[in-house]
């Protein structure tokens, strides 16, 4: 699996200065990640709602595999919203762990969108009527399985 080294100075602050690992995931793990924090329909199948930044921290939480030795880097600081990291060094952390991952701009985009934005699919009309191949309309036969006659 692929490595990326990061150093930072003190640019983001003092407490974050040092080296830290990233390493790329596997697809098991980046696709759990993914199912973890979407919720779909029961119902439909369609994307109710996705937590872009809960999948973006915990993947750079399972692929950072060193930081310095104070640890200033935890899944909780990821996700704080008053006391976490700042939006600067989140961005650096996110660019490379999508490197690594493989997550491309039109996954990055579909995990921030509103879920009835660009939907590939398409709704499916549920209706007891068909057309025959000579355009005439005929009503749908069940789909239950036919007894046989036939005995052994």
């Amino acid at each position: 699996m692929r490595k990326e080294t990061v150093e930072i100075g003190e640019e983001y602050g003092p407490e974050y200065k040092g080296k830290y690992v990233f390493q790329e995931i596997s697809w098991a793990k980046r696709s759990r990640i993914i199912q973890k924090h979407t919720k779909y329909s029961q119902i439909t199948g369609q994307l109710i709602s996705s937590d872009y930044v809960a999948i973006q921290a915990e993947t750079i939480w399972a692929s950072l595999k060193e930081q310095p030795p104070n640890k200033p880097i935890t899944l909780e600081k990821l996700l704080a919203e008053e006391d976490g990291i700042s939006i600067e060094l989140g961005e650096l952390f996110s660019k490379v762990v999508n490197r690594l991952c493989g997550v491309s701009r039109e996954e990055s985009a579909f995990l921030s969108e509103p879920s009835d934005a660009k939907n590939p699919t398409q709704q499916s009309q549920n209706t007891a009527y068909a057309k025959s191949s000579d355009g005439q309309s005929q009503k749908c036969e069940s789909n239950q399985p036919k007894q046989s006659n036939n005995s052994l």
